[in-house]
């Protein structure tokens, strides 16, 4: 399907032949920036009403796409329906169909799936794609109690919503922090303290292991990070916990990974999670 591709914002690098497409968009905020200071300047943009990104108006215009995928789940994390719109606004010649997104769970997910392949005349290829997807990722063994807490944001702290508590629950935890269905909640660090988790998982939206290792100084300097009980891990967000796309299957295994080392060999340790003191 990549090769009906015809343009990308700049987040989509996957597969990574996608590298090659048009950029269609850009931050407005310095993504360099540390986590405090990103979540300064989104806070910021949201009071003034001023959106995060920017939709080359005239890319598309001159690559006249007959559809675009955007999406209204988060107007913070990616480019958004409101954005697209604005640039339509500006005056854009070709009119291309959009197909907006809202995953806010698993079947959020699935349901955009059929959506996409619905808008492109291949309902069938969608159906067979969420099925397969779903047998993919089967209910492992829950462990008696053993609880999780998932971090989305560490300074200030968030914990993972959305997606994320049915994928905790489904590789047999128990989700402690974030609703499922919902949008990921702020947090205190005295509330992580007082639940002492089993495991502790972070994975900050955007973020890859790298970044987040270069972060992490925001978890590991609260006052009592080493007397915490819990197993911790740092994950790739940006290409597993955060995207609600197919590879949430990923995400899934991942967590098998993290809470049943004994049952599920470590296939994507080193490359998308590890443990951390």
């Amino acid at each position: 399907m990549t090769g009906h591709l015809v343009g990308r914002s700049h987040e989509c690098d996957y597969p990574e032949t996608v590298k090659a497409l048009p950029v269609c968009t850009r931050p407005r905020i310095p993504i360099e920036a540390d986590s405090a200071e990103i979540d300064r300047l989104v806070k910021d943009s949201a009071r003034s009403a001023i959106s995060i990104y920017d939709v080359f108006a005239d890319v598309i215009d001159e690559l006249r796409p007959t559809h675009i995928l955007t999406q209204v789940q988060c107007e913070v994390c990616a480019v958004s329906l409101r954005d697209v719109e604005a640039a339509f606004s500006r005056g854009m010649k070709h009119q291309p169909a959009v197909v907006s997104l809202q995953p806010d769970s698993l079947e959020g997910i699935w349901s955009d799936v059929r959506r996409v392949a619905a808008a492109l005349s291949i309902a069938k290829r969608g159906e067979r794609l969420v099925g397969d997807l779903i047998d993919r990722m089967p209910r492992a063994v829950r462990e008696p109690g053993i609880t999780v807490a998932c971090i989305e944001w560490m300074e200030p702290l968030m914990a993972a919503g959305n997606w994320t508590p049915e994928l905790i629950e489904l590789a047999g935890g128990r989700n402690l922090f974030g609703e499922a269905g919902k949008h990921s909640p702020w947090m205190t660090w005295e509330q992580l303290v007082a639940a002492d988790p089993d495991v502790i998982v972070i994975a900050p939206c955007g973020f890859d292991l790298a970044r987040t290792e270069q972060e992490i100084h925001f978890m590991t300097g609260r006052p009592g990070w080493s007397a915490l009980r819990a197993r911790k891990y740092i994950a790739d967000g940006n290409q597993y916990f955060n995207r609600p796309g197919p590879r949430v299957v990923e995400t899934h295994r991942i967590l098998c990974e993290m809470l049943h080392p004994d049952r599920y060999p470590p296939s994507l340790c080193g490359i998308a999670w590890r443990a951390i003191s």
